[in-house]
């Protein structure tokens, strides 16, 4: 039923790898997926995948603080070896602490420009540059809200599950390097059907509802930012969430010698509405294709 939009879908939905370094010396990488809307090279994905990035702006002023102290202190002719030890120790540093931190685009030597994001939607554009036109070989359509959304409808959601990726970081080049087999990234579709709105108010400016799709199965790890589309390959929604329903029943099952109960829940996948993306992209004059349907 999906192929034909999975083949579609394939062509303008792209890998993100967020690469960390923590002030422990660890790296550590995430990844989802973002969606190419134009021929400019503007995509939209989700605002989490963001997060780390707003982190590490202000986890570099925290080290630069932290550090400056402890110049300070070193430099204090007045303080003896152990008073300059003992009160660095007393000093508090964060392993957790992101040192450096980069996106990669789907391909090296991108950057996201023109950023704007906004975390009570969990929706994020940016221009790609530079962007290649040509590479990209179908743009998306994205389904008009106010014409026949009804429950039931088959869904698909891609993106790029149950793939590990690792990295190192070059200090002298001041880069991340990503694993020889962290690329590319395969996809994974997972089929489902629309099956209610979940509403949550007004955002706090009052400018857009807070509304969510839902789908009967769930979004799995790396396909955040991924498209939700119909069997046209029209896009439904942008991949946001996974909410977790207790079932109400807890079988009994033995493990070992204990007897103990499994709580069941129904999984269900939340994406961004397509009355939010709409306006979401209209109110920053970004270009897209809007269903005849």
């Amino acid at each position: 039923m999906f192929a034909k939009a999975c083949a579609l879908a394939s062509e303008f939905t792209q890998p993100l790898v967020v690469s960390t370094r923590l002030y422990s010396g660890e790296v550590k990488c995430i990844h989802g997926a973002f969606v190419v809307l134009n021929e400019q090279g503007w995509i939209v994905t989700t605002a989490h995948l963001w997060q780390s990035f707003l982190l590490h702006r202000k986890h570099v002023q925290e080290i630069q603080q932290y550090e400056a102290a402890v110049r300070a202190i070193q430099g204090d002719s007045a303080l003896s070896t152990r008073q300059k030890s003992k009160t660095v120790r007393q000093l508090k540093s964060n392993p957790e602490w992101i040192t450096n931190h980069s996106f990669w685009w789907g391909r090296d030597g991108v950057e996201a420009k023109d950023s704007v994001g906004r975390g009570d939607l969990d929706l994020a554009v940016a221009r790609l540059e530079p962007f290649e036109p040509a590479m990209i070989k179908a743009y998306p359509t994205i389904k008009d809200p106010s014409k026949n959304m009804h429950p039931g409808t088959s869904l698909c959601r891609l993106g790029y599950p149950f793939h590990q990726i690792d990295a190192t970081y070059d200090e002298e080049a001041g880069a991340f390097r990503l694993a020889p087999d962290a690329v590319p990234l395969p996809l994974f579709p997972i089929e489902g059907i629309y099956t209610r709105n979940s509403v949550g108010g007004k955002s706090q400016d009052g400018k857009y509802e807070l509304k969510l799709l839902e789908t009967s199965s769930p979004g799995l790890r790396g396909q955040s930012g991924g498209p939700i589309f119909d069997v046209n390959g029209t896009v439904w929604a942008i991949q946001s969430r996974t909410a977790h329903f207790p079932l109400g029943f807890s079988p009994k099952i033995k493990r070992g010698k204990r007897e103990v109960e499994e709580h069941q829940f129904l999984s269900v996948g939340l994406g961004v509405h397509p009355e939010v993306l709409v306006a979401f992209l209209r109110d920053n004059t970004i270009d897209f294709k809007l269903s005849d349907y």
